[in-house]
């Protein structure tokens, strides 16, 4: 019976774990999370991709994955009317459910840390001079790359929607 409940508590920390982790974009990736671009019609979930800076005219959102792969769009450095950046951070609560069932209380130790997202939201004109937006998550390890570059290349000042997101971004 113990051994049971083991293997039980076990699979439980392996499935809370494995969806926290799901859920989460890469650290040098990024991931569309909404907006008025049409390119990948209406998906439920963020599409995952990789934000390519490279281009001296336009950043460009190229989607992997097997539902999107080959998709992308594109965002013209002149055309962006504003900048706005954010985080949302959150406990680890899946976790810290799953370690305490296997460890006991010592397994609520995960509830202590916070896992933080961090959003970029893009306001421009599209070509036919419509507005448009576009809401992009941010990997942690091309946060600050991302934006300095964006801001940069679209002469438009970043707004941080807080001081903590402010300290993240510069």
């Amino acid at each position: 019976m113990k051994s049971l409940f083991r293997t039980v508590a076990a699979l439980l920390v392996a499935v809370l774990l494995f969806e926290s982790s799901a859920l989460a974009v890469d650290a040098k990736y990024a991931a569309y999370d909404g907006g008025t671009i049409n390119v990948f019609g209406d998906p439920k979930d963020p599409v995952e991709g990789r934000l390519d800076t490279t281009s001296d005219d336009a950043l460009v959102f190229a989607a992997y994955g097997k539902d999107y792969a080959g998709k992308q769009f594109s965002i013209k450095y002149k055309k962006i009317v504003d900048l706005e950046y954010g985080q949302k951070a959150g406990r680890r609560v899946g976790a810290a459910v799953g370690t305490a069932v296997l460890l006991g209380p010592i397994g609520l130790v995960p509830l202590f840390s916070k896992k933080r997202k961090h959003y970029l939201t893009i306001g421009f004109k599209d070509d036919a001079g419509k507005d448009q937006v576009a809401i992009i998550e941010l990997g942690k390890d091309i946060v600050r790359t991302s934006l300095a570059v964006i801001q940069t290349r679209s002469g438009k000042q970043i707004e941080y929607q807080d001081e903590e997101a402010k300290k993240s971004g510069k």
